[in-house]
């Protein structure tokens, strides 16, 4: 038994070589089917007793039930993958707190036109269903939001933001906009806040079972890599900057309680501001930040890439169920001036 281990970080160093390769001279398409075969990290947890707990429903999770991925990680929070969980007792246990959830997207030039309508059309059947939910959309053009009819004890509200020239600025600003809307409206009716990416539809069940105290989302892209290949910010002039870390994450899809994610904003925020004073921009812009935040303060739950896929990885079999998928892609057209 004692040889297992051993085995299996040779075999591990063995795919990674050529990976590692693929990634740098052949390109996506020449590695998708390779990376599904590197071997994920295993939970060291017995049971779900022993994890660090957003909530009492989290001792249902089966930690055993999806031997094929990493189910817990090592500061002992859970990582969501279906099969794990019971939705009707996430449900119900949410129901019952009274737990309500702010839904943050921002929609600037032609990522309204193209992206805002199926991005909510597809939310209303299913984020949060049976929970409480109030959408806010930033845009530059509020006339332009389309006013969908919404399920009962959902609400939309706009709040205008400026036309920034660049879409990185776009990006970086929203995390000061999302904590000032915090402070002045969301923390005054919700209990939770998502924060996502518009350009994406819901495919499936995005329920209550994310919910948690801080939500971290592995990045599709990047969680079968070994860390030496995660796209950390490198540059020790920027307030991003890392050396290593635990996992990757995507930021377009990150969120908590409101107390949580408005310390989040705001601390990457402040990491914007002072890299600008410097002269420095991160490597993924706030993605780049908020991977050093999550480095610094572990969220206490991570969901698996199937709350956010790329339908153009291909087939991973350890993807049972896409919740919420990219949609296609038109940066060319998208991000002109």
């Amino acid at each position: 038994m004692r040889s297992f281990p051993k085995a299996k970080s040779i075999w591990k160093c063995f795919l990674c070589v050529p990976v590692a390769l693929c990634v740098f001279y052949l390109g996506p398409p020449s590695v998708r089917l390779l990376i599904g075969y590197i071997p994920m990290e295993k939970c060291a947890l017995e049971s779900a007793d022993l994890l660090v707990m957003d909530d009492d429903v989290d001792a249902s999770l089966d930690l055993r039930s999806r031997g094929d991925v990493q189910t817990c990680t090592p500061w002992k929070a859970p990582v969501i993958w279906e099969g794990m969980f019971d939705p009707e007792l996430y449900d119900q246990a949410h129901l019952k707190k009274g737990s309500s959830v702010a839904l943050t997207v921002f929609a600037v030039g032609r990522y309204l036109d193209v992206y805002l309508e199926p991005f909510l059309r597809s939310s209303e059947r299913h984020f949060m269903v049976g929970l409480p939910v109030t959408y806010y959309v930033f845009t530059d053009a509020p006339e332009k939001v389309p006013r969908l009819p919404l399920g009962a004890a959902r609400s939309l509200r706009v709040v205008r933001v400026p036309r920034l020239p660049r879409w990185q600025d776009v990006s970086m600003m929203r995390m000061k906009a999302v904590a000032d809307a915090i402070a002045s409206d969301v923390r005054h009716r919700c209990t939770h806040v998502f924060c996502m990416d518009v350009d994406q539809e819901f495919t499936g069940r995005f329920g209550s079972e994310a919910l948690g105290d801080s939500v971290a989302l592995l990045h599709a892209y990047y969680y079968h890599l070994p860390r030496s290949l995660f796209t950390y910010d490198r540059n020790p002039d920027s307030r991003a900057y890392m050396e290593a870390g635990d996992f990757y994450y995507h930021a377009a899809v990150f969120g908590g309680s409101w107390r949580s994610v408005k310390a989040l904003c705001e601390a990457c925020y402040r990491g914007i501001v002072e890299d600008k004073r410097n002269g420095v921009e991160a490597r993924w812009h706030d993605e780049s930040h908020l991977n050093r935040y999550f480095w610094l303060h572990k969220p206490s739950r991570l969901l698996s890439p199937e709350y956010c896929w790329d339908r153009r990885i291909g087939y991973r079999r350890d993807i049972r169920v896409a919740r919420l998928q990219w949609a296609p892609k038109h940066y060319g057209a998208l991000r002109r001036p």
